[in-house]
């Protein structure tokens, strides 16, 4: 493996493909991947982390949805969702099921926020996939929503997921985020993490998100780390390379 390095600040993940294109549809909003629910509740010199998701919604209330899925929905998970998003005061909330109605799916193409819940990766994502949730996340995204996945669901918004201890079963997610995304991990070196990217080969990429900690990945392909560093797994040619992204101001 070659050495490590260490950036602060944002640094670019992609090229920015407006660059290239001129013109096109509106960037999508800013992704928020965090490693579990600390953040929601979190707040610096700058103030509080939910503000900065309630500046992407633009003007007025707006309306947010839980998809809790990845935890069986679990009702007490979504009780932690109300208490964060209160201060930012949505016009209505919603728990999405795996299993949604007509009405929860309407809610769900006119959501504002979306929040992606903590729990098992695997099952969250089929249950995704049965439900069609999958296709309307995607659709809400490109629209201009902001999402935000807590552990799993920051699993799901990057490029590949994998059952519990079996990253060699690996399958792909949503890609929104252009890198393999684990979370909570730093106890085991983030080695799951590293024989996924590994195994995808030459250009690939992953985030680790330690406890407490988060990343965003802003419109202009730039990712700014949350609280905490966040480490980088990088196939360069045949080797695995390494880095620390630090927040801003180190």
């Amino acid at each position: 493996m070659s050495a490590g390095r260490i950036y602060t600040g944002a640094v670019p993940v992609l090229a920015d493909p407006r660059q290239a294109g001129g013109g096109g549809p509106p960037a999508p909003a800013p992704l928020f991947l965090l490693a579990d629910s600390q953040l929601l509740f979190w707040a610096d010199a700058h103030g509080r982390l939910m503000d900065r998701v309630a500046a992407c919604t633009g003007p007025g209330a707006p309306r947010a949805a839980y998809l809790g899925a990845s935890n069986g929905d679990n009702p007490d998970f979504y009780s932690i969702f109300l208490g964060a998003v209160e201060p930012i005061g949505p016009a209505e909330c919603r728990m999405i099921p795996a299993d949604p109605s007509d009405e929860d799916r309407a809610f769900l193409d006119s959501a504002d926020v979306l929040l992606l819940a903590g729990g098992d990766v695997e099952r969250g994502w089929r249950a995704f996939q049965a439900s069609g949730v999958r296709d309307a996340v995607e659709r809400r995204y490109h629209a201009g929503a902001v999402l935000i996945g807590v552990s799993a669901g920051a699993v799901q918004l990057g490029t590949a997921g994998w059952p519990v201890r079996d990253p060699a079963a690996a399958f792909a997610t949503w890609g929104l985020a252009p890198f393999v995304v684990d979370a909570h991990a730093e106890g085991e070196e983030w080695a799951a993490l590293r024989a996924v990217v590994r195994a995808r080969g030459a250009g690939a990429r992953g985030i680790g998100i330690p406890t407490g900690g988060g990343v965003i990945l802003h419109p202009d392909h730039t990712l700014e780390a949350v609280r905490r560093a966040a480490f980088e797994a990088s196939m360069e040619g045949d080797e695995l390379a390494n880095a620390v992204i630090l927040p801003p101001g180190g």
